[in-house]
């Protein structure tokens, strides 16, 4: 019996390098909506280098890239302290399960290599793919905030979600 190829994992994290990574956010995040949806009031439209640059220097926020072999980078996530945030996945790049992987490899991170206890997120309720992608991973939403955010008037509400360790 031959051994089989070994396949290579569909996503890498490597760290976020702002001046070689930021266009392809701004790509990625091309409405005032999309950078809400992505990142909630933390940043200010038009997203900006500057801005990109001093999110990635915030002490103790740990900012990767995801790569996939073959393509380049294909999303971004974030961790400060326990709160996982700013998950995105290229436009393109969208319906091939990715935000799981992504999502599974920070999650990874943040519990091995960090020793966190818990790792806890936001996410806006209409936004049902990236919930059903948290819920299949473990998370439990805590709480839902209404009524949080007015985007486009329309307001938004969001779930508080937490995952605890296995590890502890």
């Amino acid at each position: 019996m031959t051994d089989l190829p070994r396949v290579p994992p569909p996503l890498t994290l490597r760290p976020f390098r702002p001046a070689e990574d930021a266009p392809l956010l701004h790509t990625w995040v091309s409405t005032p909506a999309e950078l809400i949806t992505w990142a909630g009031p933390a940043f200010t439209w038009p997203l900006d280098d500057d801005q990109l640059a001093a999110y990635a220097a915030e002490p103790g926020r740990h900012t990767w890239t995801a790569v996939s072999p073959g393509t380049g980078p294909v999303g971004h996530v974030s961790l400060l302290g326990t709160r996982l945030g700013r998950v995105l996945i290229a436009p393109a790049a969208r319906g091939r399960g990715l935000g799981a992987v992504l999502v599974a490899l920070a999650v990874e991170h943040g519990f091995r290599e960090l020793a966190l206890p818990e790792i806890t997120l936001g996410v806006w309720a209409h936004n049902t793919a990236a919930l059903r992608i948290y819920e299949k991973l473990g998370f439990r939403t805590e709480e839902i905030i209404e009524d949080v955010e007015e985007v486009d008037g329309a307001l938004w509400s969001a779930h508080q979600m937490r995952l605890r360790s296995p590890h502890g």
